[in-house]
């Protein structure tokens, strides 16, 4: 592997590392409960557990006691529940009578890791609260109970239905909340309508406070964690989230108007959007480390306007998979659930793998084969570059045995070793930095590979040789102990991908000049991207190791073709072309940057010894 190589490596070795340290494993202990809601406790802003006390301290009372305490609202505090499910082809939807609020999603075209129905969430481990200020205190819309025009139905692809839940109050006072539901989507558009109520209700904001266990749904539990957070998205179209990685509780106070807010996982999310924008939020999430059932527990305390909901308010929820297409026609930038790395990386997973990948799959449903024909595809596309940087490297080897009769001439003096290097260069019209640039221009699809995969929820639970999932990691034996930093399994993907980056190492070294500890650090890297690599998604390893293969299999074509006495012939004639040709710009302006440099170096030793 030659330096110009080298540097391409270890920039995806300094991330891959880097990556690794930061997304280390949780290992502080936190409090099982839900997080606190926010630092702002007045009545117009409570927190869940605050709005729970309101139907409590109802169940003691006599009719009288009723009416003086909630008055209008009194009523609706009696009655029996009903659950209501509505299925169509992707989710059942479950809907109570007591709140007419979501009481659970199961999500019909996935499981659990362990192979159970998945459940997004449940009335266990996810509560809500519609809070109003009113002449009679703060009154929790879902402590009431409702009225639903609607039994449990099932509405396939191009059907829709509208669930509405009223709570019908004395004289043309009334709330109604309704669902609309369509065949095939994950989608609930929800409205919430106010009608009279202006002489009850004191406050100017409805708070809607969501508290959500999210629920463990993958294998590798800490991957879970840190992939898990609240994320919202503001009219500005900013998006920003809470900390993934912490281990301590996190809350932030956005005043600002957002336009969507999610409980954001690996692979599926639960959000909820307005159009028109909450006014404010407040939220928080926590680790709740002794218990491996649920990765982290949320809490989203929003603002809406009660002008708003005078004219009915109109918003959507989205309980789903995290899929790129789905969540692109969700509404604007819910499609950012979804990490596809940094702003050029992310361009090309958006607009080059993501779609190429869909194409494939609607013809292959074998994703390990749809993982190899993209590699073809993209070693193809860049086989001019991978070409250019080999018959580098082969110029670079024509060009060793005067490089090391320099060495000799100059006698160890490193500023004129340099100088009659470049001088070298110039004649025979060697560029040094030319076999590097193919290499960088490959990198943002290294890069990028190594987002897409592992949050590709199209590789979820599918299976490939040994693997059983190439969304997390495969195991070829489990170890008896636990090696740190690699863990107590062996990833068979990346270990074929290790030994074959090795041997690609040792294959490059044949035609490259590279030698003494740049040649060590060449197989030094293989090791350190196994430790690194061995729980990240088998899919992502498998991808590595056949771009490996199939780079061996470039090379032997191009050395097929590469005559290196033709390279040196052409190279001697372009020595006596070049005898008495001038310095290229760039030649003279890296000659100069490098005795800048050599010059630097040498006033600082002078310094060092003067002290």
């Amino acid at each position: 592997m030659d330096r110009n190589q080298m540097i391409g490596l270890g920039l995806m070795a300094a991330l891959l590392i880097t990556y690794a340290i930061v997304f280390k494993p949780p290992v502080t202990e936190e409090d099982l409960a839900t997080p606190a809601a926010t630092e702002q406790v007045t009545p117009t802003q409570p927190s869940l557990g605050e709005t729970s006390n309101i139907s409590d301290s109802s169940q003691d009372t006599s009719a009288v006691n009723y009416d003086e305490q909630y008055g209008i609202f009194a009523p609706a505090f009696n009655g029996t529940e009903k659950n209501i499910t509505i299925e169509n082809d992707v989710a059942k939807f479950s809907f109570s009578s007591k709140g007419g609020l979501v009481k659970s999603v199961e999500l019909k075209d996935f499981t659990t890791w362990d192979k159970r129905p998945l459940i997004l969430f449940d009335e266990n481990t996810s509560k809500q609260a519609l809070v109003i200020q009113t002449t009679k205190g703060n009154i929790n819309l879902a402590d009431l109970y409702f009225n639903a025009n609607q039994t449990s139905k099932t509405i396939v692809e191009g059907d829709s239905l509208k669930l509405e839940f009223t709570l019908a109050l004395d004289g043309n006072n009334s709330i109604v909340q309704t669902y609309t539901l369509a065949g095939g989507s994950y989608v609930v558009g929800y409205q919430v309508k106010v009608n009279g109520l202006s002489n009850v209700i004191l406050g100017d904001e409805l708070r809607l406070i969501w508290a959500n266990k999210m629920k463990r749904f993958e294998m590798n539990l800490a991957d879970s964690r840190i992939k898990s957070t609240i994320k919202y998205y503001t009219l500005a179209e900013d998006l920003d989230e809470l900390s993934e990685t912490s281990t301590d509780d996190q809350q932030e106070q956005i005043v600002e108007p957002i336009h969507w807010l999610s409980f954001d996982q690996k692979f599926f999310n639960a959000g909820i959007i307005s159009e028109k924008g909450f006014s404010s939020a407040n939220i928080a999430t926590s680790v709740p480390t002794l218990d491996s059932a649920i990765v982290k527990t949320g809490e989203i305390n929003l603002a809406i306007p009660m002008v708003d909901l005078y004219a009915g308010g109109e918003f959507k929820y989205y309980f789903g998979p995290n899929n790129y297409n789905i969540l692109k026609k969700v509404t604007d930038g819910y499609e950012e659930n979804i990490y596809l790395g940094y702003v050029f990386v992310s361009w090309v997973n958006k607009y080059i793998i993501i779609n190429l990948f869909d194409f494939l799959q609607r013809y292959i449903s074998n994703y390990g084969v749809i993982i190899m024909i993209i590699v073809l595809i993209i070693k193809l596309a860049l086989f001019p570059l991978s070409r250019k940087s080999y018959l580098s490297m082969a110029k670079m080897k024509v060009l060793k045995p005067e490089i090391d009769a320099l060495k000799e001439k100059t006698g160890g003096d490193a500023q004129k070793m340099q100088q009659e290097q470049m001088k070298l260069y110039r004649e025979v019209g060697v560029n040094p930095v030319s076999g590097c640039i193919p290499v960088v221009l490959q990198m943002p699809i290294l890069f990028a590979m190594f987002f897409f995969f592992p949050n590709s929820i199209e590789l979820r639970g599918e299976s490939f040789l040994w693997a059983t999932d190439l969304s997390t990691y495969d195991v070829l034996f489990y170890l008896p102990f636990t090696i740190p930093f690699y863990g107590s399994h062996v990833s068979g993907f990346t270990l074929l991908m290790t030994l074959s980056t090795i041997l690609y190492t040792w294959s490059n070294n044949q035609v490259s000049t590279v030698q003494g500890p740049m040649k060590t650090i060449g197989y030094v890297m293989p090791v350190v991207f196994m430790f690194v690599l061995n729980s990240y998604s088998s899919g992502l390893s498998f991808y590595y190791f056949v771009s490996n293969i199939i780079t061996f299999g470039q090379q032997a074509l191009i050395r097929k073709f590469v005559d290196e006495d033709k390279i040196r012939a052409t190279l001697e004639e372009n020595k006596k072309k070049n005898v008495n040709k001038g310095k290229s710009k760039f030649q003279q302006r890296l000659e100069d940057a490098m005795k800048a440099s050599q010059d630097a170096q040498k006033n600082k030793q002078i310094g060092s010894k003067k002290k």
